[in-house]
């Protein structure tokens, strides 16, 4: 079988990167953070899709670290404000805000809405050294409640009832989430396409 391969997650996101290794290393993969390799830039975000953004990323850290890098780029589509807040949701609200005031001005936005319809998309990318990149999307449908449940997660998953689950993604443990989540489906999906590229 050979050494697994290793691969330099682009994000610094603390609970993205906590998944993203939880999820890689089920998968037979090794992962290295940006952190571990000394790699300390800011990535303007100026994709107008999660695909865009995650693409900017992962070039950016493959050049950076001259290793396959994985990006993710993901957020939370809600079907009454027009796909709000969408490659916007680590700022929606305003820069300033923590996950608790960020959900608390969704569901501010959200009041009296019957229409809670949700989705949580993933983009994941992953540039190679020799130019080539793969692409992989997940996606979680769901609904926004009217007020937080439980306290695993990051992000919205207090706000976002998981379809076919009477659970928020909150009260999920880490198994469950990464099973059903937009981040694990995108992974897998990219670990299946990497057999492919592998055995070309």
């Amino acid at each position: 079988m050979g050494d697994p391969m290793k691969f330099v997650l682009a994000t610094m996101n603390p609970g993205k990167i906590r998944e993203m290794r939880e999820i890689l290393s089920q998968l037979g993969y090794e992962t290295l953070t940006r952190k571990e390799l000394g790699i300390d830039v800011v990535i303007e975000e100026t994709g107008s899709t999660f695909e865009e953004n995650a693409m900017l990323k992962a070039s950016s850290i493959c050049k950076l670290s001259h290793q396959a890098a994985i990006a993710d780029d993901s957020g939370l589509v809600v079907d009454a404000l027009g796909g709000e807040p969408g490659v916007y949701s680590s700022s929606y609200g305003g820069e300033s805000l923590d996950s608790n005031e960020r959900n608390a001005f969704l569901l501010q936005n959200m009041k009296n809405m019957e229409q809670r319809g949700a989705i949580f998309v993933c983009s994941i990318v992953c540039a190679f050294p020799d130019g080539g990149y793969i692409t992989a999307k997940g996606e979680c449908r769901g609904e926004i409640l009217a007020g937080p449940r439980g306290a695993e997660g990051f992000g919205y998953d207090p706000v976002f009832l998981v379809e076919g689950m009477d659970r928020t993604m909150a009260e999920l443990t880490s198994e469950e989430k990464n099973m059903v989540s937009h981040r694990g489906k995108a992974l897998k999906e990219f670990s299946r396409l990497l057999t492919v590229r592998s055995n070309q």
